[in-house]
């Protein structure tokens, strides 16, 4: 070592990359200001000027753990070639007492303590990242998505799902009339306290389809859609038009709070953040992420919905309880018969809430998470 630090001189070899042939030489370690610097001392030439190699100048060799300590180091000098030594306990000790600190990723590779701390916070940061910060960008993000931009994609949505999967509607006209009414009497009731994003205002409006079942769908920028199907539950189940009202109130919820907008743009933040988070990931763990996630988004997209129709149909003097029962009459006709049952993987894998829980909640005149 150094007069500096008081210790002897480590010996190496220098390949200075313009011979195969090393040169035999004494390395000393110098603590500075920016970290440890290097000097080698050529025995063959002590005359000559040593060669001096700033900290920044070199790739320092990883720190190792005491029992996998390899039996050369190599230190790379960069366009000067490499330096090997073989006593690697006295350069660690040495490199040590230079003032050299080792990195965040090499004390995780010698410490499994420091890993396990650094996994901790990593995982804790995601969860925030997706609980937290992803649902807030996405909303603010979602302000700046102009109406005119949801008022064409549901257009195209509605014409693309008219020529695939749905059929015109084959309900009277009188009583396509007499919803649309209830419809528009809720959607006049939307007022500055329940809306989400001031100064959204898009044209509501409500079509009647058949196909896809007994359903009820919102499309961004104010189209509802209601099926036959769904007409024809609530009269089979001996339930009036207030139960309709609710599920109406419930799709209005969705337009208002803008949810199929923000469901684009939470993918896209968080494909994101998992990008940056976890760098080259495989497109298999990728899509599940984003298909879990998603999921469990939708999730929180359903019960915001549940809450504005309870709202919405308080407001108007309507009672909720009818539309738990009609999710409930809907849950019984697809044969489900174990509301509240729900596996985890189940659970992980559904777009809405349980329906038992759900229908509870609704009868109560609230929703969870209100």
């Amino acid at each position: 070592m150094s007069a500096e630090t008081g210790d002897t001189p480590l010996r190496g070899r220098w390949f200075d990359g313009r011979s195969s042939q090393p040169q035999a030489v004494l390395a000393s370690l110098q603590a500075g200001p920016q970290g440890p610097s290097l000097r080698l001392q050529r025995l063959a030439q002590p005359e000559a000027p040593p060669l001096v190699f700033s900290g920044r100048q070199l790739a320092w060799p990883d720190t190792w753990s005491a029992q996998r300590a390899p039996r050369t180091l190599v230190v790379d000098l960069g366009v000067q070639g490499s330096l090997e030594i073989d006593d690697v306990a006295q350069w660690q000790a040495a490199f040590a007492a230079a003032g050299a600190r080792p990195s965040l990723a090499q004390r995780m590779q010698t410490r499994w303590t420091v890993l396990l701390a650094v996994l901790a916070v990593a995982a804790l940061a995601l969860w925030a990242f997706y609980r937290w910060a992803t649902p807030w960008a996405a909303t603010e993000l979602t302000r700046q998505v102009p109406l005119a931009w949801e008022t064409s994609l549901s257009q195209r949505a509605l014409s693309d799902m008219d020529q695939a999967m749905l059929q015109p509607s084959k309900l009277a006209p009188a009583r396509q009339a007499e919803l649309r009414q209830r419809f528009s009497a809720l959607a006049g009731q939307v007022g500055p306290g329940l809306q989400r994003y001031p100064g959204y205002s898009p044209q509501l409006s409500l079509a009647f389809r058949s196909g896809l079942g007994a359903n009820a769908f919102a499309l961004p920028g104010g189209a509802i859609v209601m099926t036959d199907g769904l007409v024809a539950a609530a009269a089979k189940a001996g339930l009036g038009d207030e139960a309709l009202a609710g599920v109406l109130a419930h799709e209005i919820g969705h337009v208002v709070h803008r949810h199929t907008t923000r469901l684009l743009v939470e993918q896209g933040v968080l494909n994101v953040g998992l990008g940056l988070a976890l760098g080259d990931v495989s497109s298999v763990l990728s899509i599940g992420s984003s298909l879990l996630t998603g999921l469990a988004y939708r999730r929180g997209h359903e019960t915001e919905a549940d809450c504005f129709a309870v709202a919405l149909m308080r407001s108007t003097g309507q009672p909720v309880a009818p539309m738990a029962d009609l999710l409930l009459a809907l849950e019984a006709g697809r044969g489900a018969g174990k509301a509240g049952q729900t596996g985890l993987l189940e659970g992980l894998l559904a777009s809405h809430p349980q329906t038992a829980q759900r229908a509870l909640q609704l009868r109560q005149g609230k929703a969870q998470g209100c």
